[in-house]
């Protein structure tokens, strides 16, 4: 049997300052034992593999250690912290909560808590994936969690810490592991590289510690394989080929491919990818991460968030210079919308292939809409290509509405204010195509035509006539398929005074009918040609409709004498079939 050991557990921290990227944990526990106010029970709680455990232990040890450095580390050669790495320590107790936790099992380790240590000053009771516990198992703990003896000290480590009762949570001193960064990672594996006499490529270690995602053991275990895989020589086309990751020289190809329209290129260097066994998606997800990249390399102020080795970061640096911001945008944005629908797509090649055709022609025309003053601006490219452009005016489509105001019987009628269209002129650029071709928008000259014919409409002279109106209000009288609204126009009384029209009604209610109508003062407007046109809504009670008493049912008397005043053959057949209806 082999003695190898595997590096996470080879080069597991032993002391707080060799706990990677948790700065903020290990000094604030050291803090803690040189001012003397330690917890009683602590929370160690983040993603897998960042250290918590590692980090419980140095807490555990450090706190039994018969002879601690000045900076509050465990020394690591006394009896305590010997029996603590052989495992033989009756101080401290380690409990799986994934595979103990019912309630038998907390009741036996509070049994424990029952006993002093038999060395040293605390006896620690470290829990991990403690959120596996039960209801039942969390409730039995309670108490003993919140009022433990003076020589007990409790640490919970879990992944999932939304999944643990707020009552163990208040009774704890809760520590956030983070994740571990890719430059910590790499740095830590370079230092096991030398330690192993092991020539590794630093794009190598970065591949590693991306592949890892922030866990820290993660990244130890990938290393090994990598190990036994190429030996003691770390290389970066080995490690994409073992983790089975796409080589960036795709990405920067199929980018220089992009820049110069070489849709061959792009075409055969996708199919190339996918004969080596790579999913579309993965490809298009890398993409939009390059663009990224390269979009980061453009300041010099957010080129720090690229997580690559110096090399490739240079590569990105040279490659972003020929990428116009509006480029890398746009193709970051294609990117994204293919990746969005990627899963609905029938032929996925095919939606991947629109898409990279998509990007290909970017560099030709990139106009995008001002969100400030409604402009489109034209790519650099074709500025150069047609110097003189042409600035044609455009005007917003009117949006007349009208806010009628109602007088009350008695007060002075109050007329609408009237909001006039605004016409703000926008400048538009018209540039040419690679092709020479002018683009001219057919919405903007068709709404500078109605601006123009609305501009003409209010420069003429209209004098309103009262037949017109009430011919133009009986219309859309007669076309509303609302049997109230038609009542109700029917029963108003108009007036007309210059390019105003005084609406009488009998009630509030007829007011609020005509006014939820707003297509009225549209159809007056447009049929009588007065763009300019108000309306003054009044209420006159004595304009109600009056209506008719309810006439009593017939009886048969009844309804034999209409009968007969409708048809007199009605008295006829009475008499020859001597019918004898009561008579008047």
């Amino acid at each position: 049997m082999s003695n190898f050991v595997v590096s996470a557990r080879k080069y597991r921290p032993t002391r707080f300052d060799e706990i990677v990227g948790q700065e903020h944990v290990s000094h604030t526990l050291k803090n803690a034992l040189q001012s003397d106010h330690l917890a009683h029970a602590f929370l160690f709680c983040g993603p897998r593999g960042v250290g918590k455990t590692s980090c419980a232990r140095i807490l555990a040890k450090v706190l039994n250690c018969k002879s601690p450095t000045t900076d509050f580390e465990p020394c690591n050669t006394c009896e305590s912290c010997k029996s603590f790495k052989e495992n033989t320590s009756f101080n401290i107790t380690e409990l799986d909560a994934a595979s103990n936790n019912s309630v038998e099992h907390i009741r036996a380790l509070i049994e424990q808590v029952r006993f002093q240590p038999q060395q040293g000053k605390y006896k620690i009771f470290i829990i991990d994936e403690v959120h596996m516990l039960s209801q039942q198992a969390f409730n039995a703990f309670l108490k003993t969690l919140e009022e433990p003896p003076s020589y007990a000290v409790f640490i919970l480590a879990t992944t999932e810490k939304h999944k643990i009762i707020p009552t163990i949570l208040s009774r704890c001193q809760i520590f956030d592991f983070r994740r571990i960064q890719v430059g910590d990672t790499v740095k830590h594996l370079q230092e096991i590289c030398q330690k192993e006499s092991i020539k590794a490529d630093e794009d190598a270690l970065h591949v590693i510690a991306q592949k890892a995602d922030g866990a820290l053991r993660d990244a130890l275990s990938i290393f090994d394989r990598i190990i036994a895989f190429s030996g003691n020589e770390l290389k970066y086309d080995d490690v994409i080929q073992n983790l089975n990751i796409l080589d960036y020289d795709y990405f920067f190809k199929m980018t220089e491919a992009f820049l110069t329209e070489d849709s061959a290129s792009v075409l055969n260097t996708f199919d190339e990818i996918l004969k080596k066994g790579f999913d579309p998606d993965i490809f298009i997800n890398g993409m939009a991460e390059h663009f990224r990249n390269l979009l980061v390399c453009k300041d010099s102020q957010t080129i720090k968030l690229l997580e690559v080795g110096e090399n490739l970061q240079q590569r990105y640096a040279r490659q972003s210079e020929i990428c116009s911001n509006s480029f890398l945008l746009t193709a970051l944005n294609i990117a994204n919308d293919c990746d969005i629908e990627f899963k609905m797509a029938r032929n996925k090649r095919l939606h991947v292939e629109i898409a990279l055709l998509k990007m290909l022609y970017i560099q030709r025309v990139v106009e995008i809409p001002s969100l400030s003053t409604g402009e489109k601006v034209v790519s650099k490219e074709d500025e150069k290509k047609n110097p003189e452009a042409i600035a044609i005016t455009q005007a917003e489509e009117p949006s007349p509405k009208a806010d009628l105001k109602v007088s009350d019987p008695g007060e002075t009628p109050v007329k609408e204010v009237n909001l006039k269209p605004s016409h703000s002129e926008k400048t538009l650029k018209k540039s040419s195509s690679k092709h020479g071709v002018e683009k001219i928008d057919i919405n903007n000259l068709l709404a500078e035509v109605k601006v123009n014919d609305d501009q003409d409409l209010r420069n003429q002279e209209i004098e309103l006539e009262i037949e017109k109106v009430q011919k133009a209000w009986d219309e859309y009288a007669t076309e509303s398929e609302s049997d109230t609204f038609r009542l109700t126009l029917t029963n108003a009384l108009l007036e007309v005074q210059e390019k105003e029209i005084r609406v009488i009604v009998g009630s509030r209610l007829a007011v609020d009918t005509i006014k939820t109508e707003t297509g009225l003062i549209e159809y007056l407007r447009q049929e009588l040609k007065c763009n300019e046109l108000m309306l003054d809504l009044q209420v006159d009670e004595s304009q109600k409709p009056v209506l008719e008493k309810p006439q009593k049912p017939l009886d048969a008397k009844g309804k034999f004498i209409k009968m007969r005043s409708i048809n007199p053959n009605i008295q006829d057949l009475a008499k020859r079939f001597q019918l004898r209806p009561d008579e008047e």
